[in-house]
């Protein structure tokens, strides 16, 4: 088959990573829409698997079309619609709009790697969606009260430069540190808030997982979101900065396996890369020195984590191999034998 238009090694990485995201996305959005019994947050989601199973059908097609095989992905082995509900309502919203956050950055980096314009449709077709969804996921919340703004300041009312050095201080414990500018508080504030959702999520996944060293894992992860939301918290309060980052829900006492250990896996994998992503901003426009070390050895403990979970993925045999260049070498010392 001659290909007319075919597409490049970083669209078929980008295109697998794509495909096996939102695979495991729908099967999550039909559990929570089977346990749903709120009518607004069951049409978010429907509607959301709905976009999302039309692109799935599309990247489908075009791997069939460039003669590639198609990624495994997720099925519907991956979860039981039967399991009790495993959160309380407005996690489900709260999660998506999580989703929606990580969505919307990797699609960023896609397209800037794409060069088919089959491909570069996809990406802005998902990205319009995403922003949609975030958007109608954020406004329901808001209205449930389920989530919390940041913390309001008085607004600027002149201009200003910074004129000495010792704005970017905060490790002297002699001097007296000065105080958090907006874009430390919004960072901060946004290190609670997805910490909290996270802690819910990975509490859940650590109550009805299957495998001891899997369970294990999860309950490592949960003191790890603690403990960034234990950083970030006394760093406002040492600021005098009032804020309220809700959870967003309970998890139930349910132990009944929703999703399988694969699944559960494979979110805490991509939710770590997005975590690593979030401190490392936070870090680089953080101005005061002793915020920027901390959200350094943050992002340190989140990647160490995170390759923990990569070795117990391998380990089970749920590490789906990315697409790969030939191994000119070994086909090179085969054409030898």
């Amino acid at each position: 088959m001659i290909l007319t238009n075919p597409i490049s090694s970083s669209e078929v990485g980008t295109l697998w990573l794509t495909y096996e995201e939102k695979t495991m996305i729908m099967r999550m959005l039909e559990y929570f829409i089977e346990k749903a019994d709120d009518k607004e947050a069951r049409n978010i989601m429907g509607g959301l698997w709905q976009e999302l199973n039309f692109y799935v059908l599309k990247m489908e097609k075009l791997f069939e079309d460039q003669g590639m095989v198609k990624p495994f992905g997720y099925t519907s082995g991956d979860v039981n619609l039967e399991a009790p509900k495993l959160y309380d309502n407005g996690f489900d919203i709260m999660f998506i709009r999580l989703l929606k956050e990580v969505s919307m950055g990797m699609y960023t980096i896609n397209m800037n790697m794409a060069y088919n314009d089959k491909v570069m449709e996809i990406y802005e077709g998902l990205t319009t969606v995403t922003q949609k969804i975030y958007k109608l996921s954020t406004l329901y919340l808001l209205d449930k009260g389920i989530l919390t703004l940041p913390p309001k300041v008085t607004m600027p009312k002149s201009v200003e430069f910074i004129e000495n050095k010792s704005y970017l201080s905060g490790f002297n414990p002699l001097s007296e540190k000065r105080a958090l500018n907006d874009i430390e508080i919004g960072f901060l504030h946004h290190m609670i808030e997805v910490n909290n959702i996270g802690m819910q999520l990975i509490t859940g996944f650590a109550q009805s997982a299957q495998n001891d060293d899997v369970k294990r894992y999860l309950v490592k992860g949960k003191e790890l979101a603690k403990k960034q939301i234990k950083i970030a918290e006394d760093i406002l309060l040492e600021s005098d900065v009032q804020f309220s980052a809700t959870s967003g829900s309970t998890v139930t006492t349910s132990t009944s396996p929703a999703f399988s250990d694969r699944l559960m896996m494979h979110c805490i994998y991509l939710l770590n890369g997005f975590g690593i992503v979030g401190s490392s901003f936070g870090t680089f426009f953080s101005m005061r020195n002793d915020i920027a070390l901390k959200t350094t050895l943050i992002a340190k403990d989140v990647y160490f984590y995170g390759q923990e979970g990569i070795k117990l993925k391998i380990k089970h045999g749920w590490f789906e191999e990315p697409p790969q260049m030939e191994d000119r070498n070994k086909i090179i010392k085969k054409g030898k034998e």
